[in-house]
């Protein structure tokens, strides 16, 4: 059981066409980094639980509807009065989104930590703005030191909004306190500039490898003892990049298992021809995500499993 901890959200997504009134048509899409990863890993056929506090409104519903539909498992997922966050979505001329959020008040702020992780559990993802918004980002925190305390894999995916981050310094430095309990880290090249320090600073603090992305350039992990490896991007007609990031998240996970490779020592102990079956995977499968509209990870079948 891989088990994905974050938050649920609303995309808001310009539509193509005239505008009415100078304003953008904007449609609701399911969304938000964690859930991203929990449909992609559902969809890619890992099984799969998701973690976290979702609105009792209409949003919410359709939220677990959508991760029902992937055959995640969401017996753990809170429920509340509290609204639904809203990310609301830029598309530029090459297809890479940007975001402003409203996030006050809204359900997946309140999370708390639970009893226990599901039983099985062999790796737990955390990431984006859950580690951010408080009072759950000290709740999300706590259940990455517990997990890993326990022995269970551990992976984040920073995806650093600076908008959301009020003090950026803060913030640095409490990735930093992570890292102890970190398994993989998976970034893109602007979450690492603007984190500072470098991928060796990070891997000598704890995570057995570091997943670099570079858009439609590929990826390259490195890794603790010194190794690094590179695959390309996958050539596609780009229709947007909402959730690539968080299908490379899926696919890691996804072959990392395959691999039996959920633990700091099995990933310590993986060779070259391993990590290029393993990034390479995760390009292909980030490739089809943008070359659809939203945040449409694909099916096991899309990539001949």
């Amino acid at each position: 059981m891989i088990v994905v901890a974050g938050e649920a959200l609303i995309d808001l997504v310009p539509q193509p066409g005239p505008n009415v009134g100078g304003l953008p048509d904007l449609a609701p899409r399911l969304g938000g980094g964690p859930y991203n990863t929990a449909v992609a890993l559902g969809r890619l056929g890992s099984p799969t639980a998701f973690c976290s506090r979702v609105s009792a409104d209409a949003f919410g519903e359709a939220l677990l509807g959508g991760l029902r539909a992937a055959g995640v498992d969401v017996s753990y997922v809170e429920r509340g009065p509290e609204p639904t966050t809203l990310a609301v979505a830029s598309i530029g001329a090459d297809g890479s989104a940007g975001y402003s959020f409203y996030v006050e008040g809204t359900a997946d702020r309140l999370f708390s930590v639970p009893d226990q992780l599901p039983p099985g559990t062999r790796a737990v993802s955390f990431g984006t703005c859950s580690l951010v918004l408080e009072p759950g980002a000290t709740a999300y925190a706590e259940l990455m030191r517990a997990a890993a305390g326990q022995g269970v894999f551990t992976t984040l995916d920073p995806n650093i909004r600076p908008g959301l981050i009020p003090d950026a310094d803060a913030y640095r430095a409490r990735f930093r306190s992570w890292l102890p309990h970190t398994g993989l880290v998976k970034l893109s090249e602007e979450d690492a500039e603007w984190l500072g320090g470098a991928p060796k600073e990070w891997l000598a603090a704890g995570p057995a490898a570091v997943v670099l992305t570079h858009g439609g350039d590929g990826l390259t992990v490195l890794t603790r003892d010194g190794g690094e490896f590179a695959v390309p991007g996958v050539r596609v007609d780009v229709v947007d990049t909402i959730g690539a990031g968080d299908t490379v998240n899926a696919a890691l996970l996804h072959r990392l298992a395959a691999h039996d490779a959920l633990s700091v020592e099995a990933v310590a102990a993986l060779g070259e021809d391993d990590w290029h079956d393993i990034v390479g995977f995760a390009a292909r499968a980030a490739a089809i995500t943008c070359s659809r509209p939203g945040a449409q990870p694909p099916y096991a079948a899309e990539l001949g499993l």
